[in-house]
């Protein structure tokens, strides 16, 4: 972050018309702040998990939902309960959310039981019910331009848009995802641009971000009533396709292609929460089972993609990615984006031009980056060479340098923001020998093996001396090898074999509609990716801006921690213990440095800048970079090890996963141990209490994993019991069910054994019971 004068900036203040709100935003979060950001107080008044929490405008009123179907209004600046009301919901609460302009009187709360409610907090009375929604309600949207109208968004794939001016207890139908993608998809997460009310963020399964102009919906939904064969139509309706401009999609360029790798180990990618930055510029996703990632909305960008000169047919280039009218890909792309945004491979050959030469602060913080890397400490590095992108942005070796770093260090996402670098710093010098090869490189490891043997051929005409060097020589034989092992592949499927991986799909229930194609195809990339927290337990999990100027990132964590990141460098700055188990909800002070968190725990945990005097060692996270390597190595493990692991934990055997948090970063096993949250109806509670998606115990040796109500008839899928003698001679299975599995005692009236699966058993029984395992 740059250094600050505060005397300077005060003296602006009292001089300059607007230096009050300058000074305000620019002091609101800064770097000492984050330093001494500590724990002040914990709200203690739920009997379940906080799935939700919410400021009102001014700041002094926070309002929580939890799984005890309660909601409490608290003082937080005071540490007081101003109110706590049962909200009439059958299961767990998922949002809650101020009415604006409403005096802070109107509460609204969506559920796990389908509902909506509004409630008025002077009476403490339900005075609307909406049932509207056939599956799990997961996020309510609000917007100061219309002060009685919100949106909801389920699982059932519905976006609805409630008016309190109507006397209908029924809703509308804004965005049927239904529609473009299939019966499957569901809807997580939806937010209101704060510039501009007519904009609508929505996350839903997929690695694709959705924006919708609510105003251009509500003009097609007129236009269709008016047309004399319009029947009865959602407002995006299938046969008559949106207006230009009235939807697009965002999306991390590597992830498309990734899909069926990610399928096929059965790792989820959903956008678990989406907000804008407070000037509506920018958008903010946390990818469930990925990143953090931030996306331009002023300046879009394509998704990278690969031309050779030869291939060029057009004088069109893209610097960085951003959008080009002339260009022409026919290239490397995210398998979809065939168009416009081809990135040309000058021709220029000789020796390396000169480079921008650094001053001497940031030579000291290259060299520093340099002896990192030499010493394999990747994220250091890499942290160290984006600190000094940001101040010399147009350093082609910075790029270079920073490139090889990622490609060493091979975290989701690496390879193809090294491939970014490698661009970056060709498109500054043609001649960087190295960024040419790593971009080979690059190609290859994200499974463009064709074009990397192009892109191989291209460096080795235009630098003939490396040619045959033996990092030449050995990335050619790789190459060679995946083609042939591709070639042998298809061959051995033959006419009849095994279908490839398509996204569309004869299946109604999976369809893609043309429309949604081209949307995909048209989607733009991210900016900015924030690494080292893991997102793969939970499906509520938050990422906010912190700061009027959104200079800080936050997200929670399934390692019971919360991360800080820098926007502008994405170096990770701060992590601090926020929770036992998971941290899913992170609410900043919308003016004060003041942040509000919560997660398994059924407490509300606030956090400022603590005096010099305290001691914040208790929650600080030591290690951040051993902590960040857990999670990534959390998020890529096989989801049977680790429910073995867990259930090691439980049962008081030995777990990779134990340790100190502090010590080690990597996150603690205890008894109290969840695999996730917010699913569980709280009815009929075991001591202590069952938490959703617990591994419970159901009596001595055997065990419950509680998955989410979102699968039919609220399944539980008995995991594991005290094994039998094994024959002589034969194998004793790690695991094994009975044929006829009991509920705990403690279970909920409404539960159903649905399934029942052993550890070892045939691949499609595996299959099956991971696909249970992955909805954790």
């Amino acid at each position: 972050m740059a250094k600050v004068n505060i005397t300077r900036d005060l003296i602006r203040r009292q001089i300059k018309e607007r230096g009050a709100l300058s000074f305000e935003r620019r002091y609101h979060v800064t770097d000492p702040f984050i330093r001494r950001l500590g724990l002040e107080a914990e709200l203690q008044g739920h009997s379940g998990c906080v799935n939700c929490l919410e400021w009102n405008e001014k700041g002094d009123l926070l309002a929580s939902g939890s799984d005890d179907q309660h909601t409490i209004v608290w003082d937080p600046l005071h540490h007081k309960k101003l109110l706590s009301m049962h909200t009439g919901h059958t299961a767990n609460i998922f949002s809650v959310k101020f009415l604006p302009h409403a005096g802070d009187r109107i509460l609204i709360t969506g559920a796990a039981d389908s509902k909506v409610h509004v409630h008025d907090l002077t009476v403490k009375e339900t005075i609307h019910m909406f049932g509207d929604h056939t599956n799990r309600v997961k996020r309510i949207a609000t917007a100061p331009m219309w002060p009685n109208t919100f949106w909801s968004a389920a699982e059932d794939g519905l976006i609805r848009q409630y008016d309190l001016r109507e006397n209908s207890k029924h809703s509308e139908v804004l965005i049927d995802l239904t529609e473009y993608c299939g019966q499957l998809v569901e809807a997580k997460c939806l937010t209101v641009n704060p510039q501009d009310n007519n904009c609508l963020a929505v996350g839903a399964s997929g690695p694709f971000v959705r924006l919708y102009d609510i105003r251009m919906i509500h003009n097609h939904r007129k236009s269709m009533k008016q047309s004399p064969s319009a029947g009865v139509h959602t407002f995006c309706d299938r046969q008559k396709p949106l207006p230009d401009g009235a939807a697009q999609y965002y999306v991390a360029g590597h992830l498309p292609v990734k899909l069926p790798d990610y399928n096929n180990r059965l790792r989820v990618l959903v956008a678990t929460y989406v907000t804008f930055s407070p000037n509506g510029t920018e958008l903010l996703v946390n990818m469930g089972g990925e990143q953090v990632y931030l996306f331009d909305l002023t300046y879009k960008q394509r998704p990278y993609t690969f031309l050779l000169p030869r291939k060029c047919h057009s004088s069109g280039e893209v610097q960085n990615g951003k959008m080009s009218t002339n260009g022409v890909s026919n290239g490397v792309s995210n398998g979809l984006h065939l168009h416009s945004n081809g990135f040309r491979l000058p021709e220029s050959r000789g020796h390396v031009s000169p480079q921008v030469e650094l001053p001497p602060y940031l030579e000291r913080v290259k060299q520093q980056a340099n002896e990192a890397f030499a010493c394999q400490q990747w994220t250091q590095a890499i942290q160290l060479y984006s600190k000094a992108v940001q101040r010399a942005p147009h350093n082609a070796m910075l790029y270079g340098n920073r490139a090889a770093a990622y490609m060493k260090r091979k975290w989701d996402g690496d390879h193809y923001d090294a491939l970014r670098d490698c661009l970056k710093a060709i498109s500054l010098n043609p001649c960087h020998l190295k960024a040419h090869f790593r971009l080979a490189r690059c190609l290859f490891e994200l499974k463009y093996v064709a074009e990397a043997l192009e892109c191989l051929d291209d460096f080795k005409g235009k630098f003939p001396e490396q040619a045959h060097s033996s990092a030449c020589d050995a990335l050619g034989r790789d190459i060679t090898a995946a083609l042939f092992s591709k070639n042998d592949g298809e061959e051995k499927k033959g006419p009849g074999g095994g279908a490839p991986v398509r996204l569309r799909s004869t299946s109604r229930k999976d369809s893609i509609s043309e429309d949604e194609m081209v949307l995909r195809e048209r989607s733009y990339d991210y900016q900015f990716r924030y690494c080292g927290h893991c997102n793969t337990t939970t499906d509520i999990k938050e990422a906010n801006f912190f700061g009027s100027n959104a200079q800080y990132i936050v997200s929670g964590s399934d390692d019971g921690s919360f991360f800080i990141w820098e926007k502008e460098t994405t170096n990770l700055v701060r992590v601090l213990q926020g929770d036992e188990s998971i941290v899913n909800c992170l609410q900043p002070h919308p003016s004060y440095c003041f942040l509000a968190t919560s997660g398994i725990d059924p407490v509300v945990r606030l956090w400022n800048p603590r005096p010099e005097s305290e001691d914040l060692t208790g929650r600080v996270v030591e290690d951040m970079e051993g902590a960040s390597q857990a999670n990534q190595r959390r998020m890529n493990a096989d989801p049977l090890e680790v429910g073995r692991n867990k259930l090691n934990c439980l049962q008081g055997l030995s777990c990779p996963l134990a340790g100190s948090r502090r010590r080690s970063g990597i996150p603690n096993c205890s008894p109290k141990l969840y695999t996730g949250c917010s699913d569980q109806p709280t009815t009929h509670q075991a001591s202590p209490p069952l938490c959703p998606r617990l591994l419970a115990p159901a009596a001595p040796g055997s065990w419950f994993i509680l998955p989410p109500l979102s699968l039919p008839a609220s399944p539980q899928c008995l995991l594991g019991s005290s094994p039998p003698a094994a024959a002589p001679g034969e194998k004793q299975p790690p695991f094994s069910s009975p044929s006829t599995p009991s509920l705990p005692p403690s279970a909920p009236v409404s539960a159903r054994c649905l399934l029942s699966v052993r550890l070892q058993s045939s691949p499609g029984d595996r299959r099956a019971m991971l696909k249970a395992f992955s909805q954790f």
